[in-house]
């Protein structure tokens, strides 16, 4: 389907186009995932149609997900052809998640995920969050350690600070970071993106439509009742001045016969720190359309056009 890419600088090839897969299996974000043999054929219809690169989280259920990805890739027979992203650091305590990058936890969590995913290595483990206590660099090492072990292949973190990620990476371990980015949230390009570019880490943005907002499906009249309630950019004014920018994408879309999110995913891949985007999907041919992303050529007009809708 595409000509693979390296993430960063570690040894992973990808399809551009991955699979976030919290749809798989995270009942804790989308409280009607009751099917999990439908988050099964997610994964079989993902590595079917080319993607080799696949994102979860031991959050994501908690635990679900990883388990239902490390079915459908035994059945699949193709777990060698897919690259597996996984975050572990969350600590169950009651009926709470506590944020835990001690290395003898990530050591323990790690292991547990290798167990519920049935494979010997994990392709990509990050941290998922950082903690309050534990020196970034230490937790690092024991991912160092992991991959040392050939138990890793590389090395990621998620949603850390510019600080945290510079002390995380002061040995320059640190292959792949995972952040909030979108053209409704840039904050990113003032200090991550570029850190990130310089040190050929890769970014990959999580929530890349917004939530769905930038798939350009919603209206002023749509209501949210899962873990979008409440966000003020999917909400009354900010809502509304969304869907305005949203239309004059729309416009660039229409003109190539494509989607909205298509273009939207496109403008990110064209950012020099930016080697893959991880759209979720809660079916098949959301997945297929997804792909369709990689037939996106904008220009440099179009480029600059989409980045003034949204400064």
């Amino acid at each position: 389907m595409s000509k693979k890419v390296q993430l960063g600088k570690s040894d992973l090839y990808i399809n551009p186009i991955g699979f976030g897969a919290n749809s798989v299996g995270g009942q804790n974000f989308y409280p009607n995932l009751t099917d999990e043999e439908a988050g099964k054929k997610l994964v079989h219809a993902a590595v079917d149609a080319g993607i080799n690169f696949i994102d979860t989280a031991y959050l994501y259920g908690p635990g679900t997900s990883e388990e239902l990805i490390g079915q459908a890739l035994k059945e699949s027979g193709k777990r060698s052809e897919v690259i597996i992203g996984t975050k572990g650091g969350y600590r169950p305590v009651g009926n709470e998640m506590v944020v835990d990058n001690s290395p003898e936890f990530l050591r323990q969590t790690f292991e547990e995920s290798l167990k519920r995913l049935q494979t010997d290595y994990i392709d990509l483990y990050y941290i998922h969050f950082p903690d309050e206590n534990t020196p970034k660099d230490e937790a690092i090492g024991v991912l160092k350690q992991l991959k040392d072990e050939g138990k890793i292949r590389a090395i990621g973190v998620s949603n850390f600070s510019i600080d945290q990620l510079k002390e995380g990476n002061k040995d320059g371990y640190i292959e792949v970071f995972q952040g909030a980015y979108n053209l409704v949230n840039r904050s990113a390009e003032e200090d991550l993106l570029p850190y990130c570019a310089q040190n050929n880490i890769s970014f990959i943005p999580f929530f890349p439509l917004a939530q769905g907002l930038l798939a350009g499906k919603y209206t002023k009249d749509t209501k949210f009742d899962d873990f979008r309630k409440g966000r003020s950019f999917l909400e009354g004014e900010g809502l509304v001045r969304n869907l305005e920018k949203v239309e004059q994408v729309r416009k660039i879309a229409n003109a190539k016969e494509v989607e909205v999110a298509q273009v939207v995913l496109a403008w990110y891949l064209t950012h020099d720190a930016i080697d893959s985007i991880i759209p979720g999907a809660k079916r098949p041919d959301q997945i297929l359309n997804n792909l369709k992303t990689l037939e996106v050529v904008l220009t440099p007009g179009e480029i600059q056009e989409i980045d003034r809708i949204f400064s």
